[in-house]
């Protein structure tokens, strides 16, 4: 396995309808499973709260967004992208190569 890095910058919208998580609780979550694939946390920055500009779920209109900057092997952003999918405090993942 290579062992060099990639920095990368990944978004995240966080969905804690009906559940009683706090947004810092899913962020330690999400961050958890970076270090889970070898990532390395470099900063995090919640966004806030931003409506959607194409609304799929009128009762879901709106969420918390979050941008977790990390560094980590290049199979990392698919390895990260597979173990949230089934996470459902985690409603989309974006993750760019910086």
């Amino acid at each position: 396995m290579n062992t060099s890095k990639r920095n990368y910058r990944a978004t995240f919208i966080l969905d804690n309808r009906g559940k009683e998580d706090s947004t810092d609780a899913i962020i330690e979550t999400v961050k958890a499973e970076i270090t889970s694939i070898h990532g390395d946390v470099k900063a995090v920055e919640a966004l806030g709260k931003r409506d959607f500009v194409r609304v799929t779920d009128p009762k879901f209109t709106s969420a918390s967004y979050v941008q977790i900057d990390f560094s980590a092997p290049a199979e990392a952003p698919a390895a990260l992208k597979e173990r949230l999918r089934l996470n459902q405090n985690v409603y989309r993942t974006f993750v760019e190569s910086v």
